[in-house]
């Protein structure tokens, strides 16, 4: 009995689903029309907008009664159309910063031999992560407000949020990594040359992108293994987990429990960076003097800034209670560690620590007598 039903359901979501992708044109929501005479109109959405979607590719499987999409359309910020050109503008700026503050940061971290020390080491993997996060989504985000909205294979879909999911567990890993690095510095100062040498940070950033990216490949060959028949719409600006789960028309239970399970292998740093700066503000307290108490805690200050931003906005996001209204809260909030994570991470490191001002300052020099260098060199050639 509950296979027929699971049938029927099934079956009534397929109609659905040709119902709103097999149109031969596209499908536009309108109002309702008038009732009769004397009676006022009542509209049939709760939209301010209209919704105007080609038609997406369909393709049948091989048991013959089941249609799958193989394109989702991505609606995106598509219900503020009238405000797309100052969206455009704002998110164009922030994807442009964003790469910019984060290749400096790297191109520092390379050049200047007082920055290669540990911490910063583990500051330029973060930043390598942040370009390749932010170009994973704002490119995305900006073709969106400029068409309406975004149409993605359903590979591309898996791709996206494979890697998405892959470089938030790595920097989850990372964060870790650097609050260790902190309790070391802080904890035990004498042993910190020999406990945290090159190779283990070596060890300790390698281990975080492998680590990230199987664990994200469990999930997403967990998730490919599922049916997808519609409806053929996701109300975001890219691929998240959640939503593309919402599209499956088969058991996602198995899905769901094993991501539960190993959602505790990202969740796993976490306890590991409370834990360090638990020991971190016992060790600080101990500090008689207040000079040094607030010396201790500004080598920490920074990198505490940054794990509140990421897990703050990740609570934030996964855990809002989901309404039963329109309005989509999760898609608003996910900004915030999407885009603007990628953007405040290298502004806080620059803007708090000295080192970083300095190292641009004699980089700057470098650079310019380099130049000056080269410039008299080529005076010595003569002209032809």
């Amino acid at each position: 009995m509950a296979y027929t039903k699971t049938k029927i359901c099934n079956y009534e979501r397929i109609k659905a689903t040709r119902r709103h992708c097999h149109d031969e044109d596209h499908i536009t929501l309108r109002a309702a029309k008038p009732d009769q005479e004397g009676s006022p109109s009542q509209p049939v959405w709760s939209l301010a907008y209209q919704l105007e979607m080609k038609t997406l590719p369909m393709k049948e499987t091989g048991s013959g009664n089941l249609t799958t999409i193989s394109h989702i359309l991505l609606l995106g910020f598509g219900d503020l159309k009238e405000l797309w050109i100052l969206l455009f503008t704002g998110f164009l700026a922030i994807y442009i910063i964003s790469i910019a503050t984060n290749l400096i940061l790297v191109v520092l971290v390379m050049l200047d031999p007082h920055l290669q020390t540990p911490m910063y080491f583990f500051l330029s993997s973060l930043s390598c992560l942040e370009m390749i996060s932010t170009s994973n989504i704002s490119p995305v985000i900006l073709a969106g407000l400029q068409a309406g909205n975004v149409t993605i294979s359903l590979g591309g879909c898996f791709a996206q949020l494979y890697l998405f999911g892959s470089l938030a567990t790595v920097e989850c890993f990372l964060l870790a990594a650097m609050s260790y690095d902190r309790y070391l510095a802080v904890c035990r100062p004498l042993h910190y040359p020999s406990l945290m040498d090159g190779k283990v940070c070596r060890q300790l950033v390698v281990g975080s992108w492998v680590g990230g990216f199987l664990f994200m490949g469990i999930v997403s060959l967990s998730l490919i293994a599922l049916s997808f028949c519609g409806p053929c719409k996701i109300d975001h600006y890219f691929c998240d987990f959640q939503p593309l789960l919402e599209l499956s028309c088969t058991d996602t239970s198995i899905v769901q429990t094993v991501t539960f399970f190993l959602s505790f292998i990202p969740a796993s740093p976490l306890f590991l960076t409370v834990t360090s700066y638990i020991c971190i503000t016992w060790a600080v307290l101990r500090i008689p003097s207040a000079s040094g108490r607030r010396k201790a805690f500004s080598i920490c200050s920074s990198h505490l800034t940054v794990v509140m931003l990421f897990y703050g906005t990740l609570v934030a996001v996964y855990m809002f209670p989901r309404g039963s209204t329109d309005l989509n809260p999760r898609k608003e909030l996910s900004l915030l560690y999407t885009v603007l994570t990628p953007l405040l991470n290298p502004l806080v490191y620059s803007l708090r620590n000295q080192e970083v001002s300095k190292a641009c300052g004699r980089v700057a020099r470098m650079v310019s007598l380099g130049g000056l260098c080269h410039q008299q060199v080529s005076s010595l050639w003569p002209t032809q």
